[in-house]
């Protein structure tokens, strides 16, 4: 038997045999990310999007706990964790209490969760009580009803829950859409992770 068939096929099937792991192992585990927050993706939020890192807040105004006009600019400064809900959305309302219990343990001068409902203008006081309700009063109530929603499409929302993380530039650090555990360890490893 010659020298290439002896050493080359074993050698060509013990390649393959690693080439394929590490394609594999590639495809299905985060780990080998520079990226820290991409690699924070796991868990109950394993569906983090930091596609579009560094894209801007929207400029576009709705109406704050007081009524009164603002914008996301108008938090730069400080990260802020935007989650647009309403009350017409089972998932929205089942991950409010642990939105308000990441503001409780989180929230500070560098830190806070904007909710910002989407219902109907009609519905305005009955979502700022069910954000009351649902969050012990720790989350602020904000509102833009669907006629105004220019800060909803500016920010990519698609559906609903749909959670944005900006950082105190006001640039997006990553999104989230659906429901997710905002309480749980890979949540607050995350926020932990942005604040530092």
């Amino acid at each position: 038997m010659s020298r290439l068939v002896k050493f080359g096929i074993p050698a060509l099937i013990v390649f393959g045999v690693v080439s394929a792991s590490l394609t594999l192992l590639q495809a299905t585990s985060k780990g080998g990310s520079k990226d820290e927050i991409a690699n924070l993706a796991t868990g109950s939020i394993a569906a983090l999007d930091v596609s579009k890192r560094g894209e801007p807040v929207s400029t576009a105004a709705f109406d704050g706990p007081d009524g009164e006009e603002v914008t996301l600019a108008d938090f730069e400064g400080r990260n802020i964790l935007v989650n647009f809900w309403a009350t017409w959305c089972g998932p929205c309302e089942r991950e409010m209490p642990s939105l308000a219990a990441l503001q409780t343990s989180k929230g500070d001068e560098n830190f806070q969760v904007v909710a910002i409902s989407i219902d109907a203008e009609e519905d305005r006081d009955y979502a700022r009580q069910r954000l009351q309700e649902l969050t012990g009063g720790v989350i602020d109530f904000y509102f833009v009803p669907p006629e105004r929603w220019e800060v909803v499409y500016d920010s990519g929302a698609r559906g609903f829950p749909t959670t944005v993380i900006y950082d105190e530039t006001g640039s997006e650090i990553a999104r989230l859409s659906g429901e997710a555990a905002w309480d749980s360890y890979e949540a607050i490893a995350l926020i932990e992770a942005i604040k530092n």
